[in-house]
């Protein structure tokens, strides 16, 4: 069954906190959810399906409708794909709205990483049974982290096409560029080429710059069935299509660092929603690392796989200049990027764009047809990849 045009998304909200120190994550959650639920015009009581991730504490699910005294829910989904989750969860529920499971579907992420640190690495030794992961006794061993798993795709890029540590500083130059305009964003202040690229190296190629931030907050979407949306007197943005791709080093056969599952995950999306990358007006692209961006982009049909490098560079991503617009919120580079989790405010940010509700400094003209693309997990080793396709409905 298609979801092309089955479901809308009628509320969107950000929580504005980057620290959040004396707030709890279920608090996090619930905010997001009301201040969603205002934003759509409906009640807690409207609500009859619930979607939520591994950021949701105790039961997930259970846990977070009990606490918000979610009395009407019918329908979960506790899908978890990392920062790909929630893309994965506004295709679910329109799926699920489709087939009459549900009618309006509240969305949330939310977290608190700057206040509950964790460390990567691990123990184990080759072999070794664990109540973990399958993986951990075989590559934790080694000490891998997210950024320096990120580094290998990076520095393979660069090996097999030339990408240079430039090409991406253009990357975090043009979310800068945005962020100046957020009142929100964690990190305000625009950078250049030679700012980044002389940056604290993280994980060669990496340096600190190509990073994104760490915050605490969260955000909620709302999808509705189209009965529903057509009662709210706000602006409706349609679910056009929707793709998702798991990608795994299957034991380090046949692992090629240099693409995503955006390769799957996109063509799915554009052939649902009947488009192509050529019509999209705005892309909101996961951006944990520059290399995420410009791989995904090449995966999506932006550009030819090897060409990410020229496709980015000489402000091509920043609104008004380019003719890309990314993240004109800021992205992960510089606004948020809550609990680790980006994927949620890629969605919020494509919403507005398509609503025309963006800074005006950065608003996309005639923003008719917008993409969302999310990444969760990591490139280097094994990640989920969700591909969501929207059009502003006149």
């Amino acid at each position: 069954m298609s979801i092309k045009g089955k479901a809308y998304i009628m509320g969107a909200y950000e929580h504005p906190l980057r620290d959040a120190p004396d707030k709890s994550t279920p608090q996090l959650h619930a905010e997001c959810a009301k201040g969603a639920l205002e934003d759509a015009g409906l009640t807690k009581d409207d609500i009859d399906g619930y979607f939520c991730a591994g950021d949701a504490p105790g039961f997930g699910a259970m846990s977070m409708v009990d606490y918000m005294g979610l009395r009407n829910v019918r329908h979960m989904d506790s899908t978890e794909t990392g920062g790909s989750s929630y893309l994965l969860h506004v295709g679910h529920a329109a799926q699920a709205i489709a087939e009459g499971k549900c009618s309006v579907a509240l969305v949330t992420l939310a977290g608190r990483p700057r206040q509950n640190k964790f460390f990567g690495g691990g123990a184990g030794k080759p072999g070794q049974l664990t109540d973990g992961p399958p993986e951990a006794g075989y590559e934790n061993i080694y000490g891998g982290s997210t950024h320096n798993t990120y580094g290998m795709c990076a520095m393979r890029h660069m090996y097999e096409y030339g990408t240079t540590s430039e090409q991406l500083a253009w990357i975090k130059v043009a979310a800068s560029h945005h962020a100046q305009y957020n009142e929100h964003a964690f990190l305000k202040d625009v950078v250049t080429v030679e700012q980044v690229v002389n940056s604290r190296m993280i994980s060669d190629p990496l340096h600190l710059l190509d990073c994104c931030v760490v915050t605490d907050g969260g955000g909620a979407l709302i999808v509705t069935s189209p009965e529903v949306a057509k009662s709210l007197n706000r602006p409706k943005v349609k679910v056009m299509g929707a793709g998702e791709a798991p990608k795994g080093p299957m034991g380090g056969r046949g692992l090629d660092l240099t693409h995503s599952g955006a390769v799957w995950s996109g063509p799915i999306a554009f052939g649902e929603a009947g488009v192509k990358p050529s019509d999209i007006k705005y892309a909101s692209i996961y951006d944990s690392f520059t290399i995420t961006v410009l791989m995904q982009l090449e995966d999506l049909g932006f550009c030819e796989k090897g060409q990410g490098g020229k496709f980015v560079a000489d402000g091509n991503l920043i609104s008004g200049v380019g003719k890309l617009p990314f993240n004109t919120d800021g992205g992960g580079l510089c606004n948020n990027h809550p609990t680790n989790r980006g994927g949620i405010t890629k969605v919020i940010e494509a919403v507005r764009q398509l609503r025309g509700e963006a800074h005006p400094k950065v608003q996309v003209p005639n923003c008719d047809i917008a993409l969302a693309h999310g990444t969760g997990g990591s490139l280097g080793t094994r990640h989920g990849a969700a591909t969501l396709i929207m059009e502003r409905e006149a």
